[in-house]
Order: C-alpha cells, then structure tokens, then sequence
C-alpha cells in the first residue's frame, strides 16, 4: 500500500500558517509582562525568530517552525520541514548550533517505516547545517506534523531584524518564487517530474548567505519568504521600517512551471488569505491579471532571503548569493518615502 503524506493535510508546509489578520489579531492582545533587557528581539516586530544577548560577543537566537506535508515523499518532507525552520536562524543573521525535532504523528494511521524516513529526512538536513538533533518531543495526533526547535548564535553587533531598511536601499530576493503553486499543482496529480525536482531543489536549500549578509555594513534588514508571500513578508518590512516598497514585477525571480500553473488558475488557498489580510496595502501594474496578485502572495515553504542593502553594496550582496550557489538571486526593488504598502510597477 502506497502512503500519500497529503492526503492527511488539510494545508501543507507553510501554506497552512494561521492567515495574517488572524495572526496580527491574536498577537494584539498578547501580554508583555516580561521584557528583559537581553531580549533583543521578541515579538513586536513579527521577525523571524527569538534573540537574546548572553555577552558582548554572543546572542542565543531560538525559533520554532513545524507544519503538515507538502510532499508525499517522507524523506523529502523531512528535509522541507527541517531546511525551513533551520532557515530563521540565518534570516537573523545567525550560525545554528543544535536543534529540538517537533513530531506529531497519526500512528494508527502511519506506518513507523514511514515516520522513521520523515525523522531521517529531518536528521540529513541539520548534519548538513553541522548540527544535531539534541533532543525533541512526540506526540499522537490525527494529521502527521513534523519541524524543529532551532537554536544558534550571533554576534549582537550582526543581528538583523526586518524593521531595519533605509530609504534607497535596494531589495535582493535570493530564491524565486512559485513553491507553492507547485505544491498545488501536485495535489492536483498534475506536477511533472522536473516540476517536482525544482521544488526540491529551492525547498530543501539552506539559506546560508544569511550568515556573511549579517556581517556587511550595508545590510540593513534581512528576513525570508515563507507562509505569507513576498509580498507579506516585504509588507513587514515596509511597516516596520515606515517606507514604501518599489518592486519592478519583472525583475522578480519565479519558478518557470509554476508561473504557467498560476496563469491557467493555480494557486493556494493560502494566497487567497494572505490577499485578504493585505491586499489592500499592495497594487499591481495591470492588475487586471489576477494571476499577478497570486504570485506574489504565494506562499512560499523554504522561500528565499528578503535583502535590503544600501545601493553601494549591491553588488557585493549579489556576489555573496551567487558564490553560494543561488544563481537565481536577483535585485527586484527599491525602498522609497511613503505609507508602508507595496508598489509592483512594469520596468520604467
């Protein structure tokens, strides 16, 4: 018998995030009894992950990040589940050093052979992060769920946070965007084999430049594109950084097959909510194309890093990227003075 992962979800990888209004409304009411002076970022800015300063020269960066299949294959949705969480340890800036695996798994339902290739899947990502698994926590639940606690350290200096950029700096995405497309064109039966490939290949990459981005000067926000698409995670940053985003639309990076997916009408009912919650703040040149509105609210699992870097340092931002292998990283905007919102033009 033939285990398909998603047929257990209900939403898979970050697709199946609690919609941003949701979310900005649960957080409204949260308690801030206790804010230490070592926390240096907690939940005010909606980053990427928990910092707090140990000394002078060390910060203990902890994130959590776990979700339901996107894939069928128990192997590769370890390695997904285990690339994204590690991920928010970069985005700040950070090196990992260890993590906690979250499983919840249906086990009347799965068999162990199965739960023991997603475990694996999880473990083959953090030895090549140079991390273990230290330890973690099981339960039995109706949908398989799988991600990790990551732990890592920077130095306070090298933080980034997503409220930092400045007016002119240029915004670098340095993965293209379409996983989630893809993901819905394989629920469908209707992804190829090469579409699958691709969606591998961005999903399971680790967002290393993370680490050397934080180091430059000119890098004044860093975060990464997951659950509310890149225009979400920008909406961060403009409203964190009070400034208006300026995206030339046909700069940005997409995945190939996933962008004929959403023009035949693809997508995620993940980017509908996202749409929801902040469509009001974005625009789009043509947008009468309402595949242009999906694409960049498409939930990307595993997405890229989101840069924004003063002009003179562009090219060395870039540089970094491709030295690391993402030789689709590309410059796609500018920040300028105004309400935070997102602008996509056409080329001027």
């Amino acid at each position: 018998m033939t285990i398909k992962l998603t047929q257990f979800s209900h939403g898979g990888g970050c697709g199946c995030k609690i919609a941003p209004g949701v979310l900005s409304k649960l957080l409204a009411n949260s308690p801030m009894k206790i804010m230490p002076e070592a926390l240096m970022v907690g939940i005010e800015t909606s980053d990427d992950a928990a910092v707090y300063r140990l000394n002078d020269e060390q910060a203990l960066i902890a994130t959590t990040d776990f979700f339901t299949p996107i894939v069928d294959d128990p192997f590769d949705f370890g390695r997904i589940a285990a690339t994204n969480a590690i991920s928010d340890i970069y985005a700040m800036g950070g090196r990992p050093i260890m993590a906690l695996a979250i499983v919840g798994m249906p086990l009347d339902k799965l068999p162990l052979e199965v739960i023991g290739k997603i475990l694996a899947g999880g473990e083959s990502v953090c030895s090549q992060a140079g991390i273990p698994i230290a330890g973690g926590h099981s339960i039995d639940v109706l949908e398989p769920i799988y991600g990790l606690v990551a732990i890592g350290l920077v130095h306070p200096d090298h933080v980034k946070k997503n409220n930092g950029a400045k007016l002119g700096d240029k915004i670098i995405l340095g993965k293209p965007l379409g996983v989630g497309v893809l993901s819905a064109a394989l629920k469908k039966g209707v992804l190829s084999d090469s579409g699958y490939a691709t969606m591998i290949e961005h999903t399971t990459k680790l967002n290393t430049p993370g680490i050397d981005l934080a180091k430059m000067a000119g890098v004044h926000a860093l975060t990464d594109v997951t659950g509310f698409g890149l225009a979400g995670h920008l909406l961060e940053i403009c409203r964190g950084s009070k400034l208006k985003a300026q995206v030339n639309f046909e700069q940005i990076p997409f995945i190939e097959e996933a962008l004929k997916f959403v023009q035949e009408g693809t997508a995620t009912g993940a980017s509908k909510r996202n749409l929801e919650a902040y469509g009001h703040e974005i625009s789009i040149a043509d947008s009468n194309l309402d595949w242009k509105r999906k694409i960049v609210s498409d939930p990307q699992t595993s997405g890229g890093l989101l840069v924004s870097c003063a002009p003179e340092d562009e090219l060395m931002v870039l540089k970094k990227f491709q030295e690391l292998g993402f030789a689709k990283a590309k410059t796609i905007g500018t920040f300028i003075a105004g309400d935070a919102g997102v602008d996509f033009i056409e080329a001027v």
